[in-house]
């Protein structure tokens, strides 16, 4: 029998229609509380649920998939557990003022005690009262804690003071182990990325952009940015070269107040007809100025997104047409070169590929702009040591549209060919974290980077992929999702797989503003995603290694050689919410490899004698007469909350130091020869110093 150990914090709405309580005095005249019966309409995924009286089986039975139910019981409050059949996700937890115990296990399960040291302590939480009787909403259940004993109602004020929530468990309910291997090829490089592979926006939208009746981006535009904050200075400068691209929505109606413009230039402000709700906006060259000092002064490699819709009208619809002027990008070009400011690459255009966004332009007129942009650049940076990139389209990806751009730009024009990526959806969607938890939605967007390459392989091999902008849920992001921990195994997912397939850059949405922000947008503090990049950019080195695993689709795993030393460092995402994975990892140069079955099946001595006997599986170059070891970054959410704003390194809350410094993100060294452990819903990177890799040399 498995027993809950951990209860995380959760967010729900439940409608109570109706509660009958009766009340009687024992003959100590301690007062107790029968609940006769509980009727509310919510929605029950597919649980067995079981309720349990004085140790034994009341009833079970299995509540609709979607449609909803009313569930009626009686039970005594201070006997009651809930069960659940899958060991999967616990759904109903009734509660007044009391301690209860709560089960995992099947309907045939025989209950008998609670163990000590296994029952879980709820503390009380609150409700809010609407004539048609109890409606709770925004309900955060509370935090478990051990005891040892149940505790008995006493005096209790009834009235409205039941407290009934429902509760779904992401995190540890009973824990399984699974036993397996992973195997990383270390001979052959599938692919590289750029060494500044992690990037971050900037994005234009003004404080009053609102999505959903949130305004979650306050004055965090290239325009409005505080660049004098210490935070957002010392989060920039840990990457030690941050790339970071200005883009977005609003890229095609921004006005370089430069040279001469022939149109006047104005603030951004909210239009009824105008692209994406807003007027034209301008950059006024002093703002300019201070933006390449600041980023001059942090090491950031700029990429900027220029505007491609100057001087064109809108003909049909999203269609737009005419030619482009390109005399205030000119001049706004020459001005950067006259001021010695050094811009990595400049993109043109944003999401106006296919059928575009809120705008679309045809692609041989794409290509053809692109022509002569290239040109431009080519003739203003003669006789410089350095020339920047050529970027675009930043639009999401039409094959038929981005092939035809390659095939009419021709060859060498564009540097890179980069797309935007939101395949979580709305940021609206309240199955954001099913979503982002899901393997299978996750496998979804692979076609997307697998058809890119090849579109880039047949008809722009001078090129290179780049995933230009990408903030998982669109719209500004998911409110309490984007910014929180759960978000990370998207992320960090997407980081993975992008680079296997041959993805160069990879520009977060944003690094500051929206829901999504690596950053948070009033305070600055760094939200888990921040350190997940962090991490990612110090470990993970521009050679991709070929990963094969026996282990659940719930663990997902990618290699890289490490980044500026010797060796390999593994990714490992669980996915699972009950599952614990204790794995071997292999070298493939290793004859013994086992991935199969008979590896799975092992028993858990075995598996560990197995560990010892062939180091982890992994071929390393012995010193001497110290052991050989690993260093293991384990990302856990704070007090196992999948919505926490608090990320947790192998067991120390990453938070600002009381200076607001960057927090050191240290590893622990572990002997080469223990198993690894990964447990549910954490993710790590495993640094192996000795792993021979004749493709990281």
């Amino acid at each position: 029998m498995a027993y809950l150990k951990h209860l995380s914090d959760k967010y729900f709405d439940i409608n109570i229609v109706d509660v009958e309580i009766k009340q009687t005095r024992d003959g100590s005249g301690i007062r107790r509380f029968t609940l006769i019966r509980v009727k509310w309409r919510a929605t029950v995924e597919g649980a067995w649920i079981m309720v349990v009286v004085k140790w034994g089986i009341k009833k079970c039975r299995r509540e609709g998939e979607k449609e909803k139910k009313e569930i009626l019981f009686s039970v005594r409050i201070k006997d009651l557990y809930i069960l659940n059949y899958n060991l999967e996700v616990l759904r109903v937890i009734i509660i007044s003022n009391v301690f209860i115990c709560v089960h995992m296990c099947s309907c045939d399960c025989r209950v008998e005690e609670c163990p000590e040291g296994f029952i879980p302590r709820v503390s009380k939480t609150f409700v809010r009262h609407r004539s048609e009787g109890l409606f709770m909403r925004g309900i955060r259940s509370p935090r478990v804690e051990n005891c040892a004993s149940l505790f008995t109602v006493n005096e209790m004020e009834f009235g409205m003071i039941l407290i009934l929530f429902v509760a779904s468990i992401p995190t540890n309910l009973a824990e399984d182990i699974s036993y397996g291997t992973i195997v990383v090829d270390g001979t052959t490089s599938i692919a590289q990325i750029d060494d500044n592979f992690v990037c971050a926006t900037i994005d234009w939208w003004p404080h009053d952009k609102c999505d959903y009746k949130q305004c979650p981006w306050h004055y965090t535009s290239a325009i409005t940015l505080d660049l004098s904050h210490p935070i957002l200075t010392k989060a920039i400068q840990a990457f030690n070269r941050l790339r970071i691209r200005i883009g977005g929505s609003l890229q095609d109606q921004v006005l370089y107040n430069v040279g001469n413009l022939k149109s006047p230039c104005h603030p951004f402000r909210k239009m009824k007809h105008g692209l994406f709700g807003f007027s034209k906006g301008c950059l006024q060259m002093k703002r300019w100025d201070e933006l390449n000092h600041f980023f001059n002064a942090t090491s950031v490699m700029l990429t900027f997104g220029l505007n491609a819709l100057y001087g064109r009208h809108k003909i049909k619809g999203s269609l737009w047409g005419g030619e482009w002027d390109s005399s205030n990008a000119q001049d706004f070009i020459k001005y950067s070169i006259s001021k010695g400011y050094q811009i990595d690459s400049w993109e043109y255009g944003n999401e106006l590929s296919g059928n575009g966004v809120g705008a679309h332009v045809h692609a041989d007129r794409y290509g053809k702009d692109l022509i002569h942009l290239k040109k431009i650049i080519k003739e203003l940076y003669k006789g410089s040591q350095f020339e920047p990139s050529l970027v675009a389209p930043g639009g999401f990806f039409n094959q038929q549209w981005f092939t035809k751009l390659l095939q009419v730009s021709g060859s060498n024009v564009l540097d890179a060919i980069s797309h935007h990526i939101y395949n979580l959806g709305a940021g609206s969607d309240p199955k954001l974290v099913s979503k982002i938890l899901d393997p299978n939605h996750l496998n979804k967007v692979a076609n997307t980077f697998i058809n890119l390459a090849r579109t880039v392989q047949t008809h722009g091999p001078w090129s290179s992929a780049w995933v230009g902008e990408s903030g998982g849920a669109y719209n500004s992001g998911g409110p309490h999702v984007s910014d929180t921990f759960v978000n990370s195994f998207w992320y960090l997912d997407q980081l993975g797989m992008a680079s296997k397939y041959h993805t160069k850059v990879y520009c977060r949405q944003t690094l500051i503003g929206g829901n999504y922000g690596l950053l948070n947008a009033t305070t600055y503090v760094p939200n888990p995603d921040y350190y997940s990049a962090l991490l990612w950019h110090r470990l993970m080195g521009k050679v991709v290694l070929a990963v094969d695993s026996d282990a659940s689709p719930l663990l997902r795993s990618y290699a890289h050689c490490s980044k500026g030393r010797i060796g390999v460092t593994l990714l490992v995402i669980n996915l699972s919410d009950q599952t614990k994975f204790i794995t071997d990892v292999q070298n493939s140069m290793n004859n013994n490899i086992k991935l199969a079955t008979e590896q799975q099946n092992i028993s858990r001595k075995s598996f560990s004698r197995s560990l010892k006997n062939t180091a982890s599986g992994a071929e390393i170059k012995a010193s001497s007469d110290e052991y050989s070891y690993r260093e293991e970054y384990h990302l856990t959410p704070k007090n196992g909350y999948l919505q926490t704003r608090t990320m947790v390194l192998n067991g120390f809350p990453l938070e600002l130091t009381s200076t607001g410094n960057i927090p050191r993100l240290d590893p622990i060294r572990v002997n080469v020869k223990s198993p690894i452990s990964i447990t549910p819903l954490s993710i790590a990177f495993i640094v192996f110093p000795d792993f021979v890799a004749p493709a990281c040399r």
